[in-house]
């Protein structure tokens, strides 16, 4: 054997044994590491989607944004041609004005039918008092004609303004009656026209809030995307005009499989590493659990039941809040955006 060979012969296993040594230092570092973490690259960036959505419809008559810019919470973004709902404004302005003249006229006609039946209850005592007087001079003459001491001629007038007397007072209670009643009536009418009123009120705050809808504004703060109008198109209520990106509220969804949840709890921290920023970690701490698993979930479950059955390993969300500063977020982060995240254990 040559002095080369023998030399090749030592060197084998010197590099066997570094590859061992190296293999082993290797798969020790692996096993504690994931002894002590949890990971998986089943996740993305999530936030707050807020839909703008039409509530009346109408012509865009402006735009006052542009798409993929920021824009704060309660800015007018859109404005609608609003000339159709201001005339409906006035409308119900103008049949505010007629009930409240309703319920001026049925004052006024309580107040005199009120005025009325004052006179009328003072008919009623004078004819009362003319009553008493006739009934008085009916029974003297009726004692009188008995000895003959009158004329039958003045006694028959005697009965005769009696009772003319007694028509005239039964007549004044008649209209006293017929009069209160009428009060009674108009009071009801004014309870009528004032619930017309009320209702002609809510008109008008009806047309107002159908006229402020004209006036579109952001119901929060983010960034604009997917814009799906343009000016001069008519717009339906209902219709999705274009979304508000919330940057200031994003988070991580992450889909653990269901034998990685064992050690997962709240409070745990977080190392996040996004994919278009690898060189780079963000920190993060487990904030949630979803209250069933993705399959379930999604529009079509499996049935277990039916079938053959093939068990396959569930994935659960938990939600990861970041702990990172709100400019730092939304200045690098959106939503979908691919991670990877790893739990200390």
């Amino acid at each position: 054997m040559t002095k080369k060979e023998k030399k090749q012969n030592k060197a084998l296993p010197i590099i066997l044994g570094i590859l061992i040594l190296g293999g082993a230092i290797f798969g020790f570092n692996e096993y504690r590491y994931f002894s002590q973490h949890i990971d998986t690259d089943d996740a993305q960036v999530d936030g707050d989607i807020s839909p703008v959505i039409a509530r009346v419809g109408g012509y865009v008559q402006d735009i006052l944004f542009e798409e993929n810019t920021h824009v704060n919470q309660g800015q007018e973004l859109v404005i609608l041609d609003d000339r159709d709902y201001k005339i409906k404004v006035e409308q119900a302005e103008a049949g505010q004005a007629g009930a409240h003249a309703g319920v001026g006229v049925s004052e006024a006609q309580i107040e005199a039918t009120s005025a009325n039946v004052s006179t009328a209850k003072a008919n009623i005592e004078a004819a009362k008092v003319k009553l008493d007087l006739a009934q008085k001079e009916f029974e003297r003459y009726a004692a009188l004609v008995k000895d003959g001491a009158v004329t039958q001629q003045a006694f028959d007038q005697v009965k005769a303004q009696k009772e003319t007397a007694a028509a005239n007072y039964t007549a004044a209670l008649d209209q006293y009656t017929a009069l209160e009643k009428q009060v009674g009536t108009s009071r009801s009418q004014l309870t009528v026209s004032n619930s017309g009123v009320t209702q002609r009120q809510s008109e008008v705050d009806f047309a107002k809030l159908q006229l402020s809808y004209t006036h579109i504004t952001a119901p929060a703060a983010g960034i604009v995307s997917k814009k799906n109008i343009q000016k001069g198109q008519l717009v339906q209520p209902g219709q999705a005009l274009f979304s508000i990106v919330d940057t200031h509220n994003l988070y991580i969804t992450a889909n653990f499989k269901e034998t990685q949840l064992e050690k997962l709890k709240p409070g745990l921290k977080v190392k996040i590493v996004v994919d278009a920023y690898p060189d780079e970690a963000f920190d993060g701490e487990v904030y949630t659990f979803a209250p069933l698993t993705g399959a379930k979930g999604s529009l079509l479950p499996p049935d277990n039941a039916t079938g053959n059955f093939v068990k396959v390993v569930q994935r659960i969300p938990v939600k990861i809040k970041l702990l990172a500063s709100e400019k730092e977020i939304a200045n690098k982060l959106r939503p979908g955006m691919s991670v990877k995240v790893s739990v200390a254990i």
